[in-house]
């Protein structure tokens, strides 16, 4: 079970979201400003932070400086009542990766957070996990219920790449560019006939769908 810090000082705003995200099978901590965070992070292990910006004692700004600087690389959302640009980009300058503006639509809050997470454990682990499909990174392997595939790179880094963000389109252009690199002179027909090899090979396998849009390139379905 993922680990939630909500850091708002709200006190009924705080409640709301730490109830939705119970909903939603996660564990929740509260605190109320950056100081209160700090002190949660000593003892608990947390996998995600939503953090108001203004706080008292230690704004969000500051409590996402104070962990940056200390190579904390924990997914951090900020939820503000700024609309302002520099308030936006003063946000990203001080390392938040997400960004919501009030009143929070906390169905929205809630995709954003399992996109952040999602995107944290791939970065972490090098792994990703579909349903009972599980694509190793570093050993460039694929393990499904029918069995283990030995993956050839491309092949491999084609398909990470495509169920890392489902629903997603690529173009070809953009899946050349970063599977082959931006000089290679592979063309459109390299990314279909791997495309095609992959869905040979796993057109048995229920946990994922590669898709073809048409005009444009492809998107994955799980």
């Amino acid at each position: 079970m993922f680990s939630i810090l909500v850091v708002e000082d709200d006190e009924i705003l705080n409640k709301m979201i730490g109830v939705k995200l119970r909903q939603e099978s996660y564990s929740v901590f509260a605190a109320f400003d950056g100081v209160q965070a700090l002190d949660v992070l000593d003892k608990e292990h947390i996998d995600l932070i939503i953090s108001d910006i203004m706080m008292p004692n230690m704004d969000g700004y500051e409590l996402t400086k104070e962990l940056r600087n200390v190579a904390y690389t924990i997914p951090i959302l900020m939820v503000t009542a700024k609309t302002q640009m520099e308030d936006m980009e003063k946000g990203f300058q001080a390392g938040t990766d997400d960004y919501m503006i009030k009143p929070v639509n906390l169905k929205e809050m809630v995709l954003r957070v399992k996109a952040l997470l999602r995107r944290s454990q791939i970065a972490n682990e090098k792994k990703l996990v579909i349903g009972s499909t599980i694509l190793d990174y570093d050993a460039l392997t694929i393990k499904t219920k029918e069995g283990d595939f030995e993956m050839p790179p491309k092949e491999f880094y084609l398909l990470f790449k495509l169920l890392s963000y489902p629903n997603k389109i690529f173009t070809r252009q953009e899946l050349m560019d970063e599977i082959w690199g931006m000089d290679s002179e592979v063309d459109d027909r390299t990314v279909d006939s791997h495309i095609k090899k992959l869905r040979r090979k796993f057109e048995n396998c229920v946990d994922f769908e590669i898709i073809t849009i048409r005009g444009l390139g492809y998107k994955s379905k799980v």
